[in-house]
């Protein structure tokens, strides 16, 4: 377009020139001819401004999509158990069980005895290794750390340091292994007049060599101290366990002091998204962009849009796994109540080395684990101080935690 008008205006330039030749007006005609020069440039001027923003308007949608679908790199089909992580994180899973109501206090689960390897994911609920009371009795951890994010339903905790809680609807509890640990976490059934269903999260979060054999610690984060984000029309929320998201972040003291979490240059950011039928939300990139790792896990509704991809799940199918750029903003569009997982932060660049309970960086080191373990060289292994593997709290108690012989209790401890 811009070469046919400035012909056009060569065309007229170069008749100008020519009448002013014949008819002898000599300088008139050469000054005339530079105007029409100087018109043509000032047009071509013009053109080129309204070309380029006539682009800009064509090209910058087209941008912003390409970097959407450049967020999402893999979509893996939904599936059940543990899921696959990024580093710093070593595992996740997500619980979903429909216990039944109690009959009597012993708040065990009614007509049933566990095997103590209960996985079946086709079942309402699963007992995992407990036999009357469905979870995870006494067992060890060294070298990482564990983050238990509570939904609903409720945990009972207690560690042989004699630390313990009942936590849940809500509740984050982070505990930090260290150079080892023996904790247990069951699912007591605290209501006879309802079912007593969970909804939890347990991720794993690596840690540092440096910090691997430092001293065991959990802090617990109560539901109200939680940071929330949430959307203007109220359509959308994110409960920000670690990390910023969009300047809400998640204070320090949540976490304990030698977590790989408490220094905010290592990126660590755990966010729980929520959104409601029809709610589109903007995630902004990682906080260190491409320096960092990040995966998104699609756990509830059924079909959403993400980074202008579709992905659709079945109820009861498990989870849907999103690999992510994160250095790329991304779109969610839930076309049904949905709700998501994120993971990112920047990765330990150590070897792993993981045998069962144990993450170090040599084998030599899980080695040792095993033999500090059977040892009990270690306070955290020396041994268990409850009256049974997988201890439970009165039912009627609230929600508490227990830490150095201290019992603190948020202000709703009723809610269960």
């Amino acid at each position: 377009m811009r070469l046919a008008v400035v012909a056009v205006v060569a065309v007229v330039v170069a008749a100008v020139v020519a009448a002013g030749v014949v008819a002898g007006l000599g300088a008139a005609a050469t000054e005339a001819a530079r105007g029409a020069e100087r018109d043509a440039a000032e047009r071509d001027s013009a053109l080129e401004c309204v070309e380029a923003e006539q682009l800009e308007e064509v090209e910058q949608p087209g941008r912003a999509e390409m970097a959407a679908r450049r967020a999402v790199v893999k979509v893996t089909p939904a599936q059940n158990g543990p899921m696959s992580v990024v580093n710093p994180f070593l595992f996740c899973v997500y619980h979903k069980d429909q216990y039944p109501a109690a009959k009597d206090d012993s708040m065990q689960v009614p007509g049933v005895r566990g095997n103590g390897m209960d996985f079946n994911q086709s079942a309402p609920f699963r007992m995992y290794h407990g036999t009357k009371v469905a979870g995870f009795p006494a067992h060890p951890h060294r070298g990482f750390e564990t983050v238990t994010a509570t939904i609903e339903g409720v945990i009972d905790h207690a560690d042989s340091l004699g630390n313990a809680g009942r936590y849940g609807m809500g509740d984050v509890q982070w505990m930090h292994a260290g150079e080892g640990i023996v904790h247990s976490e069951m699912f007591p059934l605290i209501h006879k007049e309802q079912e007593n269903p969970t909804r939890f999260f347990q991720i794993w979060l690596n840690l540092p060599a440096a910090d691997k054999m430092t001293t065991p610690d959990f802090t617990m984060n109560w539901a109200h101290e939680v940071a929330i984000w949430k959307d203007e029309a109220d359509t959308a929320q994110v409960r920000v366990w670690s990390g910023d998201f969009k300047g809400v972040r998640a204070p320090l003291e949540s976490f304990p002091a030698q977590s790989y979490a408490h220094d905010p240059a290592n990126g660590v950011g755990i966010f729980f998204l929520e959104l409601k039928a029809g709610a589109t939300l903007e995630v902004d990139p990682a906080e260190f962009g491409a320096a960092s790792k990040r995966c998104m896990y699609f756990v509830e509704g059924t079909k959403a849009e993400v980074g202008g991809k579709t992905i659709r799940r079945k109820p009861g199918e498990g989870t849907t796994i999103i690999d992510l750029n994160a250095a790329e903003p991304f779109t969610i569009k839930a076309e049904d109540a949905c709700d998501f997982l994120i993971l990112e932060g920047k990765p330990i660049n150590e070897p792993v080395v993981q045998h069962g309970p144990f993450v170090m960086n040599t084998r030599e080191e899980i080695h040792q684990a095993f033999v500090a373990y059977q040892a009990k060289s270690v306070d955290g292994f020396k041994g268990f101080p409850w009256d049974s593997d997988g201890p439970v709290f009165e039912r009627t108690k609230g929600r508490f935690a227990l830490l150095n012989k201290e019992e603190t209790t948020p202000p709703d401890a009723d809610i269960l």
